[in-house]
This record gives C-alpha cells, structure tokens and sequence, in this order.
C-alpha cells in the first residue's frame, strides 16, 4: 500500500489531533480508518465512552457503542505494539475479529491489552485535547469529532 496516508487527523472542538498511521502493525485496519475517515464517516461522531486513565472510545455513529459501519468486521492484526499513552487500537467484541469502525486512544499504560485489540495508529500532536475529553459511559455532553481526514 505505497500510497498510504501518513496521518489521520481528527478535528476537535478544541483543535487538531494528529495520529501517525501503522500500516506495518495493521494494513487491513489502517485502510478502513483512511476509507472511513475520507468518507465522512467519522463526521460529528462522539466519544461515547471516556474513562478517565484508561481511554477514549469512539467511532459509533449511534453514539451507544453498540454499532459500526455498513462494511464487513475485521480479521484482527495484533501485534506486540504496546498500548501507551497515545497509542489508537480497534474496539471490538469479547470475538477477535469483530473490529469494524469503533477505536479508542490509550490515556496511561494499558498493557494488559496487548497482542488482544488491533494497533492502528499513535498520537504525535493533540494528545491534551484528547485528555481533555469530558469523562464517562457515556459523558453527559460527549465530545465529538468535527471532521476526519487522512493525508
């Protein structure tokens, strides 16, 4: 995939995150991301569930966590990478390969998490918009994504 993006930026109330694609760790979840993200699909979606040193999940357009896009799950591409602050990983179900659009951002070291949930992509800028995400499951005014783009 020579014409891969390098980034995906997700636009904040806030400002700008930008996250540095891994298409090495996950080619097949990284060009979902792209396709998704360029689609539209993340568009005015919130983060539905943010907790508060653990992560910030989002990428369901009903807001409940309990969907996803109209395209197929995921097989899983875990890999060792380690789930760190920053690091982005797919959601899924307790079945492996059940990942489809929903993702979420690490806060702290979540490394009982490794080699289980699919590593996508890691924060390089933006990180304290992410930590400034209001809390919950769901947050009673959730944040959202204005925009995602990947170039």
């Amino acid at each position: 995939m020579a014409d891969t993006p390098e980034t995906l930026t997700l636009t904040l109330d806030g400002g700008d995150v930008t996250i540095k694609l891994r298409p090495d760790l996950a080619p097949k979840h990284v060009e979902r991301i792209v396709e998704l993200a360029n689609d539209g699909f993340y568009d005015g979606v919130v983060f539905h569930r943010v907790i508060p040193g653990f992560m910030a999940q989002g990428g369901d357009p009903t807001g409940t966590g309990m969907s996803g896009s109209d395209k197929p799950n995921l097989k899983a591409e875990f890999s060792a990478e380690p789930h760190v602050r920053g690091v982005c990983s797919m959601a899924r179900t307790n079945q492996p390969d059940t990942a489809n659009s929903q993702f979420f951002i690490v806060f702290d070291d979540a490394r009982f998490l490794d080699k289980q949930y699919t590593v996508w992509g890691e924060v390089t800028n933006g990180m304290e918009l992410i930590d400034a995400l209001p809390k919950g499951e769901p947050p009673r005014a959730p944040g959202k994504i204005v925009k995602a783009r990947a170039a």
